[in-house]
């Protein structure tokens, strides 16, 4: 399948440009019906490894692939004329290193039209981010709680508490310096999420840190209510559209086992005669 190569009105640069300006407005999609409805109020998009939950039933990041996402990707991209489209890379495509990074990246935006990534990792992913910036790919940076890290960091627990905020200050600064054009805060203590953002050059993107943020994001199935297996603190529920839907195929299963529906207005009559 060909890439989507119409041009995004908002660009990697669009965004690093907002550093202490305006709120940069982010959502997570996986379709192109729920790109086209966030186009307009978003200003990236981001084609996230959380499909791997919430629309493929997998219980954590790890086990989404290239494929996966860039079946989602071309599809968000079908949906987008404004936003920038963010793809996730996903687990096991980055991290041995620059070359194989490069690699997936430049396919993943190839094979979608994405006009960035976004990986997972600070310090450690300095090498990489900066080899993938020099080589035309923007990326923006995740840290925090690193979901494709959830095995060795106990859980999805909060990051930076206590003595931990010197390391998760470390590789804010660490992407930074690298050239990602903005960094995601992921489960974050408040303070540590302000003092970040007033630290760094690059628009901070929050989920569960700070209002502070340069921006912010959130899993559209989350705060739309359609994604129920567990709800995070950060999340706001803006409606409750699962139980929405639960109603709506209740009441059809009924209305057919009771046949009255179709009603005639749904069905077709027999073509008149024609007079010969």
């Amino acid at each position: 399948m060909s890439a989507n190569l119409q041009t995004k009105a908002i660009t990697a640069e669009d965004i690093r440009a907002r550093k202490g300006k305006e709120p940069i407005v982010s959502l997570t999609a996986y379709t192109t019906p729920m790109a086209t409805l966030m186009d307009e109020a978003c200003d990236f998009v981001l084609v996230g490894d959380s499909v791997g939950m919430v629309l493929h039933g997998l219980p954590s990041t790890l086990g989404v692939t290239m494929e996966m996402m860039i079946l989602h990707g071309q599809a968000v991209a079908r949906g987008l004329s404004r936003a920038l489209m963010v793809i996730d890379m996903p687990f096991g495509s980055y991290e041995e290193g620059p070359a194989q990074a490069f690699h997936n990246a430049a396919r993943l935006m190839r094979e979608t039209g994405a006009g960035a990534v976004k990986l997972e990792g600070g310090v450690e992913m300095g090498e990489t981010i900066r080899f993938l910036v020099k080589r035309g790919i923007p990326v923006m940076a995740h840290i925090g709680l690193t979901p494709q890290s959830v095995n060795t960091l106990g859980g999805y627990k909060v990051q930076g508490r206590d003595a931990g905020a010197d390391a998760v200050i470390a590789d804010a600064r660490a992407v930074a310096e690298a050239g990602a054009f903005a960094v995601v805060l992921e489960k974050v203590p408040q303070a540590l999420a302000d003092r970040i953002t007033s630290d760094i050059a690059i628009p901070t993107i929050g989920i569960g840190a700070s209002a502070g943020c340069d921006g912010q994001v959130l899993v559209v199935d989350d705060m739309l209510g359609m994604f129920t297996a567990f709800k995070p603190k950060f999340v706001k529920r803006y409606a409750d559209l699962g139980q929405a839907a639960k109603a709506a195929i209740e009441t059809y299963a009924a209305e057919v086992r009771a046949r009255s529906f179709p009603a005639p207005e749904h069905v077709f009559a027999d073509a008149p005669a024609t007079k010969d």
